[in-house]
């Protein structure tokens, strides 16, 4: 056997159904469209239209609002943190912020700050600095013998 006589096996490859080339091919004249109408024709875009009555989800009122410039932070849970501290990658006598997280690979980017979230067992004495963290994490982290230090809330002017 040589390079040129290599083969794919029969009817493993299908050839393509060329339509619209003659009646005599069964899939001329139409092409597999059926007959008639706008979907018959090429360059038809009907996904909600209804005809010229208002599509439903126009009909429907708006609702919400979505802030264009929330921010967004890099969640970790007690959970992965404990992983990196076991892994060797954090060091839990050090403080641990959005650098050292970086650093040690548990998150990529720290975005707009990073959250403290809870999830996981966690049992290792850290002093975390984060723009953020969830009353569980904050009571896990100070049950094991650890501080998370978080920045002076914001006074909202009415």
């Amino acid at each position: 056997m040589r390079l040129n006589e290599l083969r794919d096996n029969p009817g493993a490859v299908k050839e393509r159904t060329r339509v619209g080339r003659g009646i005599g091919s069964g899939k001329g004249k139409t092409g597999g469209r059926g007959v008639k109408g706008q979907k018959s024709r090429s360059g038809v875009a009907i996904k909600g239209f209804e005809g010229g009555q208002m599509p439903l989800h126009q009909r429907l009122p708006k609702r919400g609002f979505t802030k264009p410039n929330r921010a967004k932070f890099a969640e970790v849970t007690l959970g992965r943190l404990q992983k990196a501290i076991d892994a060797g990658k954090l060091d839990a006598k050090a403080a641990v912020d959005a650098d050292a997280l970086i650093r040690a690979g548990v998150i990529r980017r720290a975005k707009d700050g990073v959250r403290i979230i809870g999830g996981g067992e966690f049992k290792a004495k850290l002093s975390i600095t984060a723009a953020g963290a969830s009353k569980p994490a904050i009571a896990a982290v100070e049950k094991a013998g650890g501080s998370i230090t978080l920045p002076a809330p914001k006074d909202s002017e009415a």
